[in-house]
C-alpha cells in the first residue's frame, strides 16, 4: 500500500516523489506521486504538487500555489504566491533550442516571472522571457509569446486579450458607470487606468 511520508519542515510527499537534498520546502506542502524536486529549488509554503510534476534547479515557487498534474517548472521560472498551473501546462526556459547545439547552461535560459494570483490554464504554453501580470487568466490551450497585463483574460493561439478577469477568477463586465465590476458574489470593482492597466477600487 503506498504511503506519504512527512518530512523534516512539516511537509509531505508520497513514497514515489524524489526530493533531493538540499530542496527548501515550505511547512505544509504536498507532494504527490512521480514528482521530482531538484536540489536548489525553493518551494513555500501551503503549496500543492500534483502527480508526475518536475521543478527543476533554481526554480522559486511561492506559498499556497497549485501545480497540477503533468506540469515541468524548467530552470529560470518563478512562481509567486497563489498562483494555478492547471493540468499539463508547458513552460518553456530557452527560445532557440537545438539538440546539435546544446544550450543547457544558466546564461542559456530565460527567466518566465509569474506574478502573485495567476491562473494559467490546462494545456497552455508559457513561451520563455514574459512575465504574467497579477490576478492574469491565460485559458486553457491558450499560448503566450508576450508579456500580460495584471488581470488580462488571455485565449488563443497566439494569445490576445479578450477582457478582464476578477481576482476570482470571473469575466468582469461593465457597469453605467464605465468601471468593470465582477458578477459574483464578491462584487469587486476595478477601473482601467490612463495607462491601460487595471485597479481595483477599493
Amino acid at each position: 500500500m503506498s504511503q506519504v511520508k512527512e518530512f523534516p519542515g512539516g511537509f509531505t510527499a508520497h513514497e514515489s516523489a524524489y526530493i533531493d537534498e538540499g530542496a527548501q520546502i515550505g511547512e505544509g506542502t504536498r507532494i504527490w506521486h512521480y514528482t521530482h524536486v531538484s536540489s536548489t529549488s525553493v518551494i513555500g509554503k501551503k503549496v500543492s504538487i500534483g502527480q508526475n510534476v518536475l521543478v527543476a534547479s533554481n526554480v522559486k515557487v511561492g506559498d499556497f500555489c497549485k501545480i497540477q498534474n503533468n506540469v515541468s517548472l524548467y530552470e529560470g521560472v518563478v512562481l509567486e504566491n497563489y498562483v494555478f498551473c492547471g493540468p499539463s501546462m508547458v513552460f518553456t526556459n530557452v527560445l532557440t533550442p537545438r539538440c546539435a547545439y546544446p544550450r543547457n547552461t544558466s546564461s542559456d535560459y530565460h527567466q518566465t516571472l509569474v506574478k502573485h494570483g495567476a491562473s494559467l490554464g490546462a494545456n497552455c504554453t508559457i513561451v520563455c522571457g514574459v512575465t504574467i501580470g497579477e490576478w492574469a487568466f491565460v485559458a486553457a490551450g491558450a499560448v503566450v509569446t508576450k508579456d500580460v497585463k495584471p488581470y488580462a483574460l488571455m485565449v488563443g493561439v497566439p494569445a490576445r486579450q479578450i477582457g478582464w478577469a476578477c481576482e476570482c477568477g470571473l469575466t468582469l463586465r461593465e457597469n453605467e458607470s464605465g468601471n468593470l465590476v465582477c458578477p459574483g458574489e464578491h462584487g469587486f470593482r476595478y477601473r482601467v487606468g490612463e495607462d491601460g492597466l487595471l485597479s481595483r477600487i477599493e
